[in-house]
């Protein structure tokens, strides 16, 4: 490999893919032409960098496996960051598989770690731990272990764990040191330190720095809402998971279950019982209206006997399977929620109550969704997910670019906040 390719993989490395560009801009042979598609991916221009990626892949010969294999990579990691979620995942396995069998361990961890986002993305959690079970990180250099405790840690945030998500993320991401590279950017001497003791440096990589703070911001931000005793407060990520173990009875209105600790009873397909359940899980410890269980379950403005009737057996249904957490009693007016264990009673609501939180729970991630991308994180068909976008189109929660297949859907930015590339540069003498 000339010094000219050693020089760009360096630059790249450190983040410069502009100085990465001035050494192999005008070449065209297969190495030259992956590391410009990495650069042109690094400055954003993902359709010429995939374009790139491709002509560097078949222009390697067969014996250069290696080489193929990083760039499919690449590839994959382009089609993550496009949330391209049809891009074939066999083919980054079998990249992976070549990478591990030549002994190339760093992009082999980077492919996994690539496999693992994949799978979080579209809910597959068991699968994703599946393939980090007795992965060991320490050989790997300090970037690519904070890559592997990125992907730990978006685990163990989904499955509410958060002491391992505070525990392992910021800290790990910035002892990652500067990479090598021409521009690698260098923060000032720092006093003494015995080894292991204090902060380690910052990785000083731009991409990574900018991913760590994007998952950091996840435990600081608003999970769910708290309903009870007729008030509503917002909790962290950490509070839910408190609230969860607390022992409490607990009305699920974001998984549709309701649940006392480790005893879960689902009800995500028994809309009626979630919504008489949740009901009386906010009136609690007082009781509801047999008018006003109508209307939240049924819909329902001017109630006859049908009605009643129907909610009787509704209530009846709900008894049944609630027999283990709590009993539904009746009363003068209506009907109330007693516990049976728990000595209290809440509701854990979403942020937003919307009927396509779903769709916007995915688009606030700030990434560009095409819409057949979205029906295969949510297990939804293409044209719910369409319908839903239309809807969220029109009141102006979402907006779209592109047209066919190329069409992308994105959350607006915030009103009267410029974007960094509009901010003035430094005042002079600063």
């Amino acid at each position: 490999m000339d010094s000219l390719i050693t020089a760009a993989a360096h630059a790249l490395a450190a983040g410069d893919p502009l100085g990465a560009l001035k050494r192999v801009a005008l070449r065209d042979d297969a190495p030259a032409l992956a590391l410009r598609g990495i650069a042109m991916a690094q400055l954003g221009d993902l359709n010429r960098a995939k374009v790139l990626l491709k002509r560097a892949a078949h222009a390697f010969s067969p014996r250069e496996a290696v080489a193929r294999a990083r760039c499919i990579v690449a590839e994959a990691e382009i089609a993550l960051v496009s949330r391209d979620l049809a891009w074939p995942a066999k083919a980054l396995d079998t990249a992976r598989a070549t990478l591990e069998k030549h002994g190339d361990r760093v992009n082999a961890a980077h492919a996994r770690n690539l496999e693992v986002r994949r799978l979080l993305l579209i809910g597959h959690l068991d699968e994703a731990e599946r393939r980090l079970d007795g992965f060991d990180p320490s050989p790997l250099p300090p970037a690519s272990r904070a890559a592997h405790e990125l992907a730990v840690a978006g685990i163990a945030i989904r499955r509410l764990r958060t002491g391992p998500g505070r525990g392992r993320r910021a800290p790990r991401c910035r002892a990652a040191p500067s990479p090598p590279g021409p521009r690698a950017r260098r923060g000032p001497p720092g006093p003494p330190r015995r080894r292991g003791a204090g902060r380690p440096p910052a990785a000083g990589i731009p991409a990574l720095t900018a991913e760590v703070e994007s998952a950091s911001l996840v435990l600081e931000t608003p999970a769910a809402r708290l309903v009870a005793r007729g008030e509503e407060r917002p909790l962290l990520l950490d509070e839910v998971e408190a609230l969860l173990a607390s022992g409490a009875l607990v009305v699920d209105a974001c998984r549709n279950v309701v649940r006392v600790a480790d005893t879960v009873v689902s009800l995500a397909t028994r809309p009626v019982l979630f919504a008489v359940a949740r009901a009386l899980a906010e009136a609690w410890p007082g009781d509801v209206a047999r008018s006003t269980l109508i209307a939240r379950a049924f819909r329902g403005k001017d109630a006859d006997e049908s009605h009643r009737a129907r909610l009787r057996v509704e209530i009846g249904r709900l008894r049944a399977e609630l027999r283990s957490l709590a009993d539904v009693s009746a009363t003068k007016r209506g009907f109330a929620l007693a516990p049976r264990r728990a000595g209290e009673v809440v509701v854990l609501a979403p942020p937003v109550e919307d009927d396509h939180a779903a769709v916007l729970a995915f688009l606030a991630d700030g990434e560009s969704w095409s819409s057949s991308a979205l029906a295969i994180a949510l297990g939804a068909s293409s044209r719910t997910v369409q319908r839903a976008l239309e809807q969220l189109a029109q009141s102006g929660k979402v907006q779209s670019f592109g047209r066919g297949r190329a069409r992308r859907w994105m959350t607006p930015p915030v009103p009267g906040f410029p974007t960094i590339l509009l901010l003035p540069g430094p005042l002079p003498g600063y």
